[in-house]
């Protein structure tokens, strides 16, 4: 398994709402042409209306690398931009979990 975690803090709150049409666009091509992306959860911050964290975990690391070359994916990354003052990523290295089934 390979997985993110990425916290965005968009400009303002017509940022954040535009960022969350993008991210709702791009989440339903993820799950219509990904079988390797396992899960990819998006996260209001409560209490911080302008922060959201994304939660990925891929089946192994080709399927992240696959992930980044999809075309709606390119546009995700290429729209983003506009909306946000601040990105955080972490790359995660899976240990153990409930839900996922995972072959060491």
């Amino acid at each position: 398994m390979f997985g993110l975690m990425v916290r965005f803090t968009c400009k303002d709150a017509a940022a954040a709402a535009a960022f969350d049409a993008l991210v709702a666009r791009t989440g339903e091509q993820i799950r219509a042409k990904e079988p390797g992306t396992v899960i990819y959860a998006v996260h209001r911050v409560d209490g911080r209306p302008l922060e959201r964290v994304f939660y990925e975990l891929y089946r192994d690391k080709n399927a992240f690398e696959a992930h980044e070359v999809q075309e709606h994916v390119r546009a995700f990354l290429a729209e983003r931009e506009q909306y946000l003052s601040a990105i955080e990523v972490d790359r995660l290295d899976f240990v153990s979990g409930k839900g996922v089934d995972v072959e060491y």
